[in-house]
């Protein structure tokens, strides 16, 4: 699905981001592990076509990535970054899993069709007219998750999206999760946890210093 090569992340003279080579598989789970400030959230950022490395060479789906002739929207719209504190609109639970499909000319039936989809995925059926500001730190993550879902990424980001949540939603967000490669959807996750990859039957991606210094594979 992608392939890296010669990545580097500059803010200045801080290299935040200095990749040679990484591949990731399509179909695949990955967790992307390593201490705070070793560049998890800067590869996600690069990951999702939100920031443009400083230099070297990103291939998705076997095509070359060229910034410079108006291609990143086009794949913006097949990968989807979830944030661990993600942002919901005011009004209803149907109003923030319909914006993405919105913005997308997704209407109608088929709209309803996947939202309805979506919050039976994340256990929130029933769910369409609550408010949105209204619910628990729980139901608002899934939500989230609900909204990420029914776009039907081919690239799932997740930035720790299962930190600061109740345990029951852990573990319904983890089974979430880990059914999506079989489904076809290719998904990278932040974690501080370590028993993540075997649980989430993934690969791992250890990151130091902002250099990819090891990845297992299952």
């Amino acid at each position: 699905m992608y392939r890296l090569q010669s990545i580097r992340k500059c803010y200045g003279s801080n290299v935040a981001l200095d990749i040679e080579e990484l591949t990731i598989a399509e179909g695949r789970l990955y967790t992307l592990t390593g201490a705070n400030g070793a560049g998890k959230s800067t590869l996600l950022s690069i990951l999702a076509f939100l920031a443009p490395p400083t230099s070297g060479e990103i291939f998705y789906a076997g095509k070359r990535v060229d910034r410079d002739h108006g291609s990143v929207e086009e794949y913006r719209r097949k990968v989807t970054l979830l944030h661990q504190s993600p942002y919901l609109f005011g009004g209803s639970v149907d109003d923030n899993v319909a914006f993405g499909l919105k913005v997308r000319g997704i209407r109608g039936e088929e709209q309803r069709r996947r939202i309805d989809e979506a919050l039976d995925v994340v256990g929130l059926r029933g769910f369409r007219d609550r408010k949105a500001r209204e619910l628990s730190g729980g139901e608002a993550q899934r939500v989230a998750m609900a909204r990420a879902l029914a776009l039907k990424p081919e690239v799932l980001l997740l930035d720790e999206p299962l930190a600061n949540i109740d345990r029951e939603t852990t573990g319904l967000l983890e089974a979430v999760i880990a059914s999506l490669p079989a489904q076809g959807t290719t998904v990278v996750m932040t974690t501080h946890d370590p028993d993540h990859p075997g649980r989430l039957n993934g690969e791992s991606i250890f990151l130091e210093g902002g250099r990819h210094v090891l990845q297992s594979l299952r």
